[in-house]
């Protein structure tokens, strides 16, 4: 068994992105895996001749019955007859077992973990628009729905369609070593049957895509109503969910409709074909039969094979149909999931190295690809190693883009962006992710455990600096009483999707450990306190002057209650910095900081107000 277990990785590295057609995104998906595709391709072919061998056999056994009588049956034949046992309880056995276990030990618990572990491999590398742009339930229903039809596709092809193929030819020359006439038979309803599949499957094919389409719709719909279902719950929506889901489900069955249509109408004509060769063919051997140009032998054998092909011809038509709207399906897929990374690495980018903690925006322009304003328009900006800034402004000033473009999330339109004086589009995105801490606003979290969740920052930490950075952002006292449904606790306990069983103040402070573990040189903070009541943002505000030590500080916030220590404080407009300098001076510069901070129902936390 380990022989089939072994017969390729899957998890093998594909080899560049995937191809947008359908036989090259294929190669892509199993590459790596071709020995066994081979063996499985013969394995098939020798059992379809072994079906047709079996027919013939009876044939030659039927034949020597009437030309022989008992006493010289066996006479010249004994050797013959061992081998033709040897073949029926040995060798056709043998292949079918060698073929159950390239189907059971390689193939299905294999090519579907080769092809999907390549597909959503890609499918991560993508820029963050990409997902932007989509729905996360229908992106995962693509890479399910994609692979689980290449891997059918595949399958169909080596076990059905090369095993028909040769039960067809091999029983047409079969035919053919009979009587020329009864090959003729079967070759014409042959050219019969390929006509029915050139007409009616392409259409099946089509409709298959369509209805595919409308699957991963569904499934897009149902994840971003159970994803939002808080918000659902405080307005009361259930029922507005409920008829959108009926909406979703109505176009699926209407194009599920659509695909049924074609598939009665495709198996009439195939049952009408079925009926038709045990007729053609055993009426064409009997006529021969009774005119005397054939054998007994020659009928059984066409009845066999003509009983064989006939219940064949049911099934594989029916697989064929399965196979085409595979095809659809895959299809479908491949146009979302083959799709060009937009953000990548230019040829030699290199990580960082002795990094400073430079920072420089060179006349930055950016606008989501719209003439209608939004982003950055020619922002310049220079941050020293270890300095603290701050950028303050009103909403859609293009703080957070400035964020975004630093972590290279996107690249700049326009102008440059430097660390160290070395453009990060020369740099590697990772390692450039690297040198930078972020905590966000909307801090998400895995489905996983509270450790997984911190160690996000840094795996390879010790047990003591996971429990220290648990300490230092004031979540060790609450991570302590933490269970889950089956039993877990403290650091081992499950926090539910996006963190669902944690309060925002309790996120952030686990964000807030993770970053604390990860180190980085550089802090980025969009809004890091806001989900922290007032008690606890003043203890954490103490955690934060400690990370903030020795870093390259950029730090974005509205309610202006973690910049009262920056260094500079920067504020923007439309875009542009149309401010800077340190609280005092701004304050006393009667802007537009001081007009922000007039409308602060506070101010800072422990902070006094300048004079």
């Amino acid at each position: 068994m380990k022989y089939f277990e072994n017969l390729f990785d899957p998890f093998a590295n594909a080899d560049g992105p995937p191809p947008t057609t359908l036989i090259a995104f294929g190669k892509w998906s199993f590459a790596g895996a071709g020995k066994a595709v081979v063996m499985m391709g013969a394995v098939s072919i020798l059992i379809g001749l072994g079906e047709v061998a079996a027919a013939w056999v009876v044939g030659l056994i039927i034949d020597r019955i009437n030309t022989h009588g008992r006493e010289v049956f066996l006479d010249g034949f004994i050797w013959q007859l061992f081998g033709i046992v040897g073949f029926m309880l040995i060798l056709r056995p043998a292949i079918i077992l060698f073929q159950g276990g390239l189907n059971s030990l390689a193939f299905g618990p294999g090519l579907s973990v080769l092809s999907l572990f390549r597909v959503h491999k890609y499918t991560l590398g993508q820029s963050l628009d990409f997902f932007e742009d989509d729905f996360a339930g229908r992106i995962n229903q693509k890479q399910m729905q994609t692979t689980a039809a290449l891997e059918e596709l595949l399958m169909e092809l080596l076990n059905a369609v090369s095993f028909a193929g040769a039960m067809i030819l091999g029983g047409a020359a079969v035919m053919f070593s009979s009587d020329w006439r009864l090959s003729a038979v079967l070759l014409g309803w042959l050219g019969l049957y390929v006509l029915a599949l050139w007409w009616g499957l392409p259409k099946i094919r089509k409709l298959g895509k369509t209805r595919a389409e409308a699957r991963s719709a569904i499934s897009g719909n149902f994840v971003d109503s159970i994803a939002n279902i808080t918000t659902v719950k405080l307005f009361a929506h259930s029922e507005r969910e409920t008829e959108e889901a009926r909406k979703t489900l109505l176009r699926f069955r209407e194009a599920a409709l659509s695909f049924g249509r074609q598939v009665f109408k495709f198996r009439f004509v195939v049952a009408i074909l079925a009926g038709l060769l045990p007729v053609a063919l055993v009426g064409e051997s009997v006529v021969l039969w009774l005119s005397g140009d054939s054998q007994t032998g020659a009928i059984v054998t066409a009845g066999i094979l003509a009983s064989r092909l006939g219940a064949m011809t049911g099934w594989f038509s029916f697989m064929l149909m399965g196979l085409f709207a595979d095809i659809g399906t895959a299809e479908d897929g491949i146009a979302t999931l083959a799709k060009p990374y937009r953000l990548i690495d230019v040829d030699g980018a290199t990580p960082p190295t002795d990094f400073s903690g430079k920072i420089r925006f060179d006349n930055v322009k950016f606008h989501y690809g719209s003439k209608h304003g939004g982003g950055l328009d020619g922002f310049s900006l220079t941050i020293k190693p270890g300095e603290k800034v701050a950028l303050v402004g009103r909403s859609g000033a293009g703080k957070s883009t400035v964020l975004s473009l630093l972590l290279r999330m996107r690249d700049v339109e326009s102008g440059a962006i430097f660390l160290d004086g070395q453009d990060v589009r020369m740099l590697t995105q990772d390692g450039l992710r690297r040198q930078i801490g972020m905590v966000t606003q909307d801090t998400q979290m895995f489905n996983r455990s509270v450790r997984d969740n911190i160690l996000y920052g840094r795996p390879d930490t010790t047990d003591a600096d996971l429990m220290a950075a648990c300490e230092q952002a004031q979540a060790a006292e609450f991570i302590v009483g933490m269970a889950d449904g089956k039993g877990r606790v403290g650091l081992d306990a499950y926090l539910g999707e996006r963190g669902v069983k944690l309060s925002g103040g309790q996120r952030q402070r686990i964000a807030l450990a993770r970053v604390i573990l990860k180190n980085a040189p550089i802090l980025a903070l969009d809004e890091a306190t806001s989900a922290l009541d007032s008690e606890v943002e003043a203890a954490i505000q103490d955690t934060l002057d400690g990370l903030m030590e020795g870093k390259t500080v950029v730090a974005i916030a509205h309610r202006l209650s973690t910049i009262a220590q920056m260094d500079r404080i920067v504020v923007m407009d439309d875009g542009r910095i149309i401010e800077q300098g340190t609280h005092a001076a701004l304050l006393a510069n009667n802007g537009l900081y001081a007009s922000l901070w007039s409308r602060q129902s506070g101010g800072f936390i422990g902070v006094e107000a300048a004079e």
